[in-house]
């Protein structure tokens, strides 16, 4: 399959599994997943040309890991960043003493007010490493990595998640838990 194909496939299992399932009429779950074999058939009902090999590629090859198929290979989901209501049954966990968050530059004057909130999601997502914050940063605009104190805030009392693909999910980060680089 070309690289053009797999990724809008992959936008196309991010809309409906993490946005809109109702644009081609999915139901999901209340923890997030859908049935395989329905996915397909209403895709291509809706003109969008899905195949089980299809899927399996690209929960395979997707660079950051966004979909998961169930144990029993019957159902996927989307890892994380839903922007419709989803119990990821996710435990609550102690993250590493920091944690990254890329954004753009553009974003920095709100965050500096308000910190990092999950508007339209269900969490902010944090990465342990700057490499893929940059990357996530990168694709808003001029990239902006802040360093997280998560050590300092879960000893304060709030949750860390994990997601299945190594994405760090809170609620919100405060101002005063983000360390700025010294350009910003």
């Amino acid at each position: 399959m070309t690289a053009v194909h797999l990724t809008k496939t992959s936008k196309f299992l991010s809309l409906v599994l993490r946005h809109e399932p109702e644009a081609i009429g999915l139901s999901l779950d209340d923890n997030g997943w859908a049935d395989i074999d329905e996915l397909i058939r209403l895709a291509n009902a809706d003109g969008k040309p899905v195949t089980r090999a299809l899927i399996d590629e690209v929960v395979r090859d997707n660079d950051k890991q966004r979909f998961a198929i169930s144990a029993d290979g019957t159902r996927i989901r989307a890892n994380q960043g839903h922007s419709i209501e989803v119990d990821l049954a996710l435990t609550a966990l102690e993250p590493p003493a920091v944690l990254y968050h890329g954004t753009a530059t553009r974003f920095a004057k709100s965050i500096r007010n308000i910190g990092l909130v999950k508007q339209s999601r269900q969490h902010v997502h944090l990465s342990s490493d700057p490499d893929t914050a940059t990357k996530v940063g990168s694709r808003h605009g001029k990239a902006l990595v802040l360093s997280i104190r998560a050590g300092d805030m879960h000893a304060r009392g709030l949750s860390f998640f994990q997601s299945e693909n190594g994405i760090w999910l809170t609620d919100a980060v405060a101002p005063e838990f983000i360390d700025w680089p010294a350009q910003a």
